[in-house]
């Protein structure tokens, strides 16, 4: 007995061992040459001033001399990440989290109850159903059919009021370029042909005669993935017709605009149609299809503010705004005297910021409260029923449902709480726990706080902070620091699987919520765009030397990363301050200022960013902070991980290319700068598994070890 407990004795130990080996950085990796970035004679003038771009060449995506320069570049990136001695082990860590069954929010239509269901592993979430409560679950779509690699994913689903119909989107790659499919929901048969071609559009559909979809003329010439889209059009397909057919609604020459949505209010009486030119601030217009000879009435007839219709009782229409409320409103009006003239308040702007859904007969205001969620329940005359009490302090999502619902279902998470979903019950406030993530994360050992921080004209900017209970703050835990700060966009706190990594090594995850995103409304975003950008990058760099004052870490110990407009913030800082921050993760951004406009959609971003077109001051201004343009020769940068996609025809890979051309030109000392460059990828929606799992992995691999960071292996 006492040799079989000593036995037992040493085996537990083992195990404690294995569970604890620690597996240390190289210190000699080998890094390949760089790759020759040829250089071109390219000089541009703006206002007599001339700019030069050598690495002009990789603009275009498809000629055999970017291909080769891809394929080289990636080449040196995999050699290098190759050596880094516990990547394997951060891949199979990670495989190993993510194996579990991930559960959305169910959703009624017609007879039928559907949910989506990821069994842990596969590369894209299936689409299932059941009749009633007690029935047979049973696979409507399964995505991973689409392709063989997983590549191709379902972008967007919408049934016919009755349940009877669906369209659905699907993405080749990653691309915004989409193909619309039919599809008779009770034997899934096939109706009609597929649609191609359709990009930036949602699908309403008006009974079971058709539905309203938005697109662009695809490009004549050069790629479809970089050309510039500008005149989104506004269709109507017929079933069972052709494409070509199809009816423009709005749009095209007439009324060109760069952006259309269009939608129908539940009884399907109105089409809502918004029109824009940039991404913040639209026109409204409703078209009533009762009436078979009305035409579009105008509710809005400019760009200045965001308008949205949310609901009708008959003439009566229900309005989020945000005209004389940058926080947002609700108000009412009536189709004989819509224009804002005649508004009536429903519900007042608050010192929080509004994002409003309806759901059985309710309006529920979810308001950002210093970037959480604070929801109230109303109705419809404005009347506040209740405030809906929530799990705790984080992001509360998916207040909506049809007019005759009694319940729906919302989700809750934070940076350390997997999201759980909740049914509530409409009449009684009461929500009870539908479905618990069954991820391996114990939240109990784990933080999250809120701290404000001053920027450098004295503003006061939140900023969130998560880690092990119990972490010394004495300047040496590896940290990564995230934001955005763009577009009116809110970073709420959500929970992260590839976070988990850095968590239970004892690393530190801080968001910073900047100025130009909409944590603070209206006025919280114009604080950081155009002339104001610097901002941003100004809030994102007082974060970083706040981590650093507080003791959370160190210069040699600091990460930033950021994606699309962050890809461009961190950009922006690792040129600004190189000396700050030990590695730089921008992915997918926007790094060339002065041509941003001239590829896809890009010219829509103007509100944010202005155009160097504008005038010489706007340029000047670009200029200075463009990631690209402000690298500067023999200058020690911080390593760097490129991170872009070779179908990103959202932001062109081109900025990333051009950015780590350039970089590598420049950059001196003993830091790597690489560029990861998927394949058969996109701006990051629908990604598979497999590629998000290979794809942080390499991120993890790259920050620890130039951190010169031992890792400790979980099993």
């Amino acid at each position: 007995m006492t040799k079989n407990i000593g036995f037992m004795m040493l085996s537990m130990a083992l195990v404690a061992c294995q569970q604890n080996k620690k597996i240390d950085p190289v210190k000699d990796i080998t890094l390949q040459p760089y790759p020759v970035s040829e250089k071109v004679d390219q000089k541009d003038d703006f206002f007599g001033i001339t700019v030069e771009d050598p690495y002009r060449w990789l603009e275009d995506d498809m000629s055999d001399k970017t291909k080769a320069w891809v394929a080289a570049e990636n080449e040196v990136t995999q050699h290098y990440l190759k050596q880094i001695p516990f990547r394997d082990a951060i891949t199979q860590r990670l495989e190993k989290l993510w194996n579990y069954e991930k559960y959305s929010a169910p959703f009624v239509e017609g007879d039928y109850t559907y949910f989506y269901k990821n069994d842990g592993l596969q590369n894209q979430s299936v689409l299932y159903r059941k009749k009633g409560d007690e029935g047979t679950e049973e696979v409507f779509l399964d995505p991973n059919k689409f392709s063989t690699d997983g590549t191709t994913s379902l972008a967007d689903i919408n049934f016919s009021k009755d349940g009877s119909l669906v369209a659905y989107q699907i993405s080749e790659g990653g691309s915004d370029w989409r193909k619309v499919i039919v599809l008779r929901a009770a034997d899934k048969s096939v109706v009609g042909d597929t649609l191609i071609d359709v990009k930036f559009s949602g699908l309403a559909w008006r009974g079971n005669e058709g539905f309203y979809y938005s697109s662009y003329d695809k490009p004549k010439s050069g790629s479809a993935l970089s050309a510039m889209t500008d005149q989104h059009k506004l269709y109507f397909h017929k079933l069972n017709t052709a494409q070509a057919t199809d009816e423009l609604v709005f749009g095209g020459e007439k009324t060109p605009r760069r952006y259309i949505g269009a939608g129908l209010t539940e009884d399907e009486r109105f089409l809502v149609v918004t029109a824009a030119n940039t991404t913040s601030g639209n026109e409204l217009y409703v078209k009533d299809l009762a009436d078979t000879t009305a035409d579009f009435v105008t509710i809005v007839d400019n760009f200045e503010k965001n308008h949205a219709v949310l609901d009708n009782d008959g003439d009566r229409l229900i309005i989020y705004t945000e005209l004389g409320a940058p926080n947002g409103k609700i108000v009412e009006t009536v189709l004989a005297d819509p224009k804002p003239a005649g508004w009536k308040d429903l519900i007042a702007e608050t010192e929080n910021v509004l994002r409003p859904s309806i759901g059985g007969g309710k309006i529920f205001a979810s308001y950002l409260k210093d970037a959480t969620s604070l929801v109230q329940q109303y109705d419809r005359e404005g009347k506040l029923e209740r405030e809906i009490t929530l799990p705790g302090v984080g992001t509360a999502s998916g207040f909506a449902a049809k007019k005759a619902d009694k319940s729906l279902y919302y989700s809750f998470t934070s940076y350390v709480n997997p999201g759980t979903i909740y049914s509530y019950d409409i009449a009684s406030g009461k929500s009870a726990v539908y479905k618990k993530s069954a991820i391996q994360f114990d939240p109990s050992q784990y933080e999250s706080k809120q701290v404000f921080y001053t920027s450098k004209d004295g503003t006061k900017v939140p900023m969130i902070i998560t880690h092990k209970k119990g972490v010394k703050l004495d300047g040496t835990n590896p940290t990564l620091l995230y934001g955005y700060g763009g577009f009116n966009i809110s970073l709420t706190p959500s929970f992260s699987t590839a976070n988990i990594i850095l968590l239970e090594q004892g690393g530190i995850y801080a968001v910073a919520n900047l100025r130009g995103g909409g944590e603070y409304g209206g006025n919280w975003h114009v604080a950081g765009t155009k002339m104001k950008k610097q901002n941003v990058f100004d809030d994102f760099i007082a974060a970083g030397e706040y981590l650093i004052h507080e003791k959370y870490t160190s210069s040699e110990k600091l990460a930033i990363a950021g994606g699309s407009n962050g890809g461009l913030l961190v950009g922006a800082c690792m040129t600004q301050r190189p000396e700050l921050f030990k590695v730089a993760f921008p992915a997918v951004g926007v790094l060339d200022m002065l041509r941003y406009h001239k590829f896809t959609a890009g010219a829509g971003w103007a509100f944010d960013y202005g155009t160097a077109d504008d005038s010489k001051e706007m340029f000047e201004y670009l200029y200075k902070y463009s990631p690209y343009h402000a690298l500067k020769a023999n200058t020690a940068y911080p390593a760097t991980m490129v991170m872009t996609a070779d179908h990103d025809d959202r932001v062109v890979p081109a900025h990333s290319f051009k950015f780590a051309a350039r970089l590598q030109e420049y950059n001196v000392g003993d830091n790597p700068v690489l560029i990861r460059i998927d394949t058969k990828a996109g701006h990051g929606a629908g990604k598979s598994t497999a590629m998000q799992i290979a794809e942080h992995a390499d991120k993890w691999a790259f920050m620890f070890q130039n951190m010169g960071m031992s890792y400790s292996e979980i099993k």
